[in-house]
């Protein structure tokens, strides 16, 4: 199975990344198919250039991006990959804003106690 996945490369501190397509079982650093684009994130700002037409055929083809590359090409506008990114597991789930009801106030009349 082919993975569309980043390659770290770079010195230390200083990370760059390749966009490469190599086969799942093969080492992070070993043999690829081809490089489609290089992330730059120690760069002000970042940079991200890929070859979209070359990341769409692979997929085609069967290859799966991973999730973190799938949410960087989601970001920068790549249309389809969000079938390719699911939920962090660790992540709880945002809870929706309730409004209180406007009769939970206490009324002003009989219901208070009265001071002697």
């Amino acid at each position: 199975m082919l993975k569309i996945r980043l390659q770290r490369t770079g010195r230390e501190n200083v990370p760059t990344y390749r966009i490469v397509v190599a086969e799942k079982s093969d080492p992070v650093k070993g043999k690829i198919q081809e490089i489609v684009g290089h992330y730059l994130p120690a760069r002000d700002p970042a940079v991200f250039e890929f070859n979209e037409e070359r990341i769409a055929f692979w997929v085609s083809r069967g290859a799966m991006p991973s999730e973190t590359l799938a949410r960087l090409l989601r970001r920068a506008g790549m249309k389809g990959m969000e079938k390719f990114i699911t939920r962090y597991t660790k992540q709880k789930p945002k809870k929706e804003v309730v409004e209180a009801p406007a009769a939970a106030a206490p009324k002003t009349g009989d219901s208070e106690p009265k001071a002697a």
